[in-house]
């Protein structure tokens, strides 16, 4: 009799030993942000070695998020989290210093291929030869499932020199009476006829909801900030590829 009370309770701890563990929360961001401290520990902790910078907060899609800046090394990292849940939504870093090259410019498909290793599975949605300081490079952008990627390549070494991932956040509720990103795109290609669009998307720009739009056409990039209800152009930028 004993033994099968003590079979008993045995199983017992067992059972509660199990629920305890299938309790634990199974994603790494479900606690809330509330501190800049809070999150540069958590920057820390996903690069390890690296000295915070810089601690912003903004918004994003209607969302509060924490960005972070941190050096490591030759490289300067980019962190975004969303306060609500403290997920990573976006992740990213570049070589500070990178030297010109005599090399021969390596291919687009060479550069592609190097861009399909990194990110496994991802579709090329752009790819294009750029300057930068001096340095040529190529910008590939990607799509995987909710990432968007985007990768640098020194174009004559092809060493990776910068990269970058983003969740497509959803829009916060409370958007009634926006234009919307198809019409914002509409207003910024009427300003440059026979552009391309490489990006649109909502932000909060300091409590201003808007909708950035990034156009390329021959050798310039274009950049408009559209005021989300008003249809307005709040800031419009230009610069060369080259610059």
């Amino acid at each position: 009799m004993e033994k099968r009370k003590l079979s008993v309770r045995i199983f017992m701890v067992c059972c509660l030993a199990l629920i305890g563990i299938l309790a634990v929360p199974s994603t790494a961001y479900a606690k809330k942000i509330t501190s800049d401290r809070q999150v540069e520990k958590m920057a820390k902790k996903k690069v390890k070695g690296a000295t915070v910078v810089e601690v912003d907060r903004d918004y994003e899609k209607g969302n509060l998020v924490y960005e972070v800046k941190l050096i490591k090394g030759t490289k300067e990292y980019d962190l975004t989290y969303r306060a609500s849940d403290g997920k990573l939504i976006e992740y990213g870093w570049e070589e500070m210093r990178v030297r010109p090259s005599s090399k021969k410019l390596i291919s687009e498909s060479k550069c592609k291929k190097l861009a399909r290793k990194k990110v496994k599975g991802a579709q090329i949605t752009s790819i294009r030869l750029k300057y930068d300081d001096g340095i040529e490079e190529y910008k590939v952008k990607m799509q995987k499932s909710s990432k968007k990627y985007e990768l640098e390549y020194h174009a004559r070494t092809g060493k990776l020199i910068g990269y970058q991932w983003k969740e497509n956040l959803k829009t916060k509720p409370g958007n009634s009476g926006y234009i919307g990103v198809e019409k914002a795109k509409q207003i910024a290609l009427k300003e440059v006829p026979g552009a391309t669009v490489v990006k649109a998307e909502f932000d909060n720009d300091d409590g201003i909801p808007v909708y950035e739009v990034e156009l390329v056409k021959d050798v310039w990039e274009y950049e408009f900030k559209i005021h989300a209800k008003t249809g307005a152009i709040l800031e419009r930028d230009q610069d060369s590829i080259y610059d």
